[in-house]
Formats: structure tokens, C-alpha cells, sequence
């Protein structure tokens, strides 16, 4: 447990813009806490000043969270959930509203379409409602269509929503209604601040946060352009059983889903074929505390060497297609060190992306 000082410090450093949840945990890494990281970002600027959220701010938004009833976990606290504490980019914070406690328990995603049959809502209604009676959280995205059907079957025992904004936005606002009523019997969670807004580029953030917390992830309804195919491919990335139910050949909503199980997913046809299906899981949620602080970021050691001349060396090498940092290293011919201390130099000043796998991508045109 950290003090009240340190949390704000976490909370800063991780609002800071440039700073992925990869980088953040390899800042921890080096730096040991939020406070001693923040002091030495200023090092890291080349080519404009790391605007860093003030202390204020950072005090009001956990103040307004309070306020609302909510939370906010760190990923070093012990109320982290364990196998989201797993993945490589896990979220170094979480707003909580409601209980808590269901995060530490067994979850299914189960996601699908926006624009889904009135069968395929009703089959995941039944499935959520079928799992959560025995005993499993269902955890979805509050979206239209699949999410909401499945947030609804499992609402008497409790269900996890994980929105794309803050936890205070209401997204879509036609399931206002459906908001509350898990805020007061499941929970509502997020990485982003406290009023954000949900855009394009937070709902794969999101999902992986849906994966990350699951046994398995469950694709009820999905064409082919369907954003639960990346939960599902993120799900598989995690190490997560990736599960889909069959649909209608030649219907457009069930293209995605079918797919999957084409290539591989385990076909589900009834809540008892998913409990069959699922792995024990005993891996990472027993070993993600350990894993999470020691083995995913390795610190980076100083030592001396031409800073300029390894920035364009691997400059030239990052492009907006990710690149696995292991092939930067034998390409420049730079120690594993050098590279990852430039990486993450490039990354504060808005230059590249870490990505998980171990991997890079260019951000802007250098």
C-alpha cells in the first residue's frame, strides 16, 4: 500500500500523454516509484517539454472519483486484478464504480455485434444469465446489440462493464438506465480520466482490458468488420481461450464469429460448453504479481554511449509498422540497453509507440 503522495505521483505520471501503460511500468522499473520517475522525465525531452498533469489535477480527479462513490486501483495495489495484472500493458490505473470485489473473481467476456439479431441478443442473454448462476462474472463493453444483452442476463449477479471513456460517461446513452443499475450491482470500470470522452482509438484499449480480465472470450454475433474480432485476437495475443458461436452462413452478422471458429475457436453452443472448454487459467493469476513487477519490464541499465548517433540509427529503422525491438538491436548492432534507454527517450517526446510482444511503431514523421 502507497501513501497518499505516491498515488498522486502514480496517477500523474500515468495521465502524462506520451506514456503507454509499457512504458509507465518501465519507468516504475528504473525509477522504483511514481515520484522519483516523474523528476526525471525532464532528462528525457529532446524536441519539446513532457507536459506532465499537475498535482492539483491529479488530486482533483481522485477527489471528484470519491465523490461518485468510485475507486482507483493502481497496479501495484493488491486489489489489482490478478489476471489482468498479467498482460504486458496492463493499465497502471483503474476508476472503479460499484463492487470492487468482482474483479478479483472468474470472468467470460462476452462480446458480438452493435447491430445483432434479435436471436443473437437473446442467445446472449441466456449464456450470461447461465454463467453468472454459476458463478461467473460477465464482463462486456456497455455497447449496443451483444454487450448489452449480455450485461443484462448476468445483472442479478453481478457483471463488469468496461467503458471507452471515463467511468462517469455514460456511452451509449441509451443504456443510462442499464449504467446504473450495474454500478449498483455489478461494477463500471476504466482506464481513461474521470469526463474523457469515448473515440476510435479507445476502444481497442478497451477491449484488451475485457480479454484481460477473462478466462476466455466468447464472440456471439460479429460480422467481419466487428470490433469484438479484436477482443478476440487480443484475447488470443493474452493467452485467453477464444470462443465464438455459430451463426447463419449467410448472414452478414455471423461472417466474423463463423470465421473464428474456422480458424480455431472452440465452438460454443451453451454456457456448459464454455465451462468445459476453459483452461484451470492457474498461470498468470497466480504468477502476475510477480510478473508484472519483475520479469515483463527488466531495468535499464546507464551506461555511456553517443545518444544522438543511437537515435538515428534506430530511427531509421521504426516505421508505422511495428517492429519487434530484438530485430532493432541486431539490426543497429546496439546493446539491448542503449536501444530500450532510446526507446524509451523516443516514446516521452511523441516519436514511437511500445506495443505489446516486445514491439515498436513510429508515431509521427521524423
Amino acid at each position: 500500500m502507497i501513501g497518499e503522495a505516491e498515488k498522486i505521483a502514480w496517477l500523474r505520471l500515468a495521465r502524462t500523454e506520451t506514456i503507454g501503460p509499457i512504458t509507465f511500468h518501465r519507468l516504475i522499473a528504473k525509477y522504483k516509484t511514481a515520484s522519483k520517475a516523474l523528476e526525471a522525465l525532464p532528462n528525457f525531452s529532446r524536441n519539446r517539454p513532457i507536459t506532465i498533469p499537475s498535482v492539483d489535477s491529479a488530486a482533483q480527479e481522485l477527489a471528484k472519483l470519491h465523490s461518485l462513490g468510485g475507486q482507483m486501483i493502481l497496479s501495484c495495489d493488491e486489489t489489482y486484478p490478478l489476471s489482468l495484472a498479467a498482460i504486458e500493458d496492463a493499465p497502471p490505473v483503474l476508476s472503479v464504480l460499484g463492487n470492487i470485489e468482482l474483479l478479483q473473481q472468474k470472468s467470460i467476456g462476452v462480446v458480438g455485434s452493435r447491430n445483432a439479431s434479435l436471436n443473437g441478443r437473446k442467445f446472449a442473454w441466456k449464456l450470461a444469465k447461465d454463467l453468472s448462476e454459476r458463478n461467473y462474472v460477465v464482463t462486456s463493453g456497455l455497447a449496443r446489440g451483444i454487450d448489452t444483452a449480455a450485461h443484462e442476463g448476468a445483472l442479478a449477479k453481478g457483471t463488469v462493464a468496461v467503458v471507452a471513456g471515463g467511468v462517469d460517461v455514460i456511452y451509449p446513452k441509451e443504456n443510462e438506465t442499464l449504467y446504473t443499475q450495474i454500478v449498483k450491482a455489478g461494477a463500471v470500470i476504466s482506464e481513461c480520466a474521470l469526463g474523457m470522452q469515448p473515440i476510435a482509438q479507445h476502444f481497442p484499449k478497451r477491449n484488451r482490458i475485457i480479454s484481460g480480465l477473462s478466462l476466455g472470450i466468447v464472440v456471439v454475433e460479429a460480422n467481419l468488420k466487428s470490433g469484438s474480432l479484436i477482443t478476440a485476437r487480443t484475447a488470443g495475443e493474452q493467452g485467453r481461450d477464444v470462443m465464438a458461436v455459430p451463426g447463419f452462413p449467410a448472414d452478414p452478422r455471423s461472417e466474423g464469429s463463423n470465421a473464428l471458429i474456422r480458424d480455431g475457436a472452440a465452438l460454443i453452443r451453451c454456457a456448459d460448453d464454455i465451462i468445459e472448454h476453459i483452461s484451470s487459467f492457474s498461470g498468470p493469476c497466480h504468477q502476475a504479481r510477480a510478473s508484472s513487477q519483475n520479469t515483463l519490464f527488466e531495468p535499464i541499465t546507464e551506461e555511456y554511449f553517443d545518444e544522438a548517433a543511437a537515435h538515428d540509427l534506430i530511427l531509421r529503422e521504426v516505421s508505422v509498422s511495428p517492429i519487434a525491438i530484438d530485430e532493432i538491436i541486431r539490426t543497429c548492432h546496439l546493446a539491448s540497453s542503449v536501444v530500450q534507454g532510446t526507446l524509451l527517450e523516443m516514446e516521452l517526446n511523441g516519436l514511437v509507440q511500445r506495443l505489446p510482444g516486445n514491439r515498436v511503431c513510429l508515431l509521427q514523421a521524423a
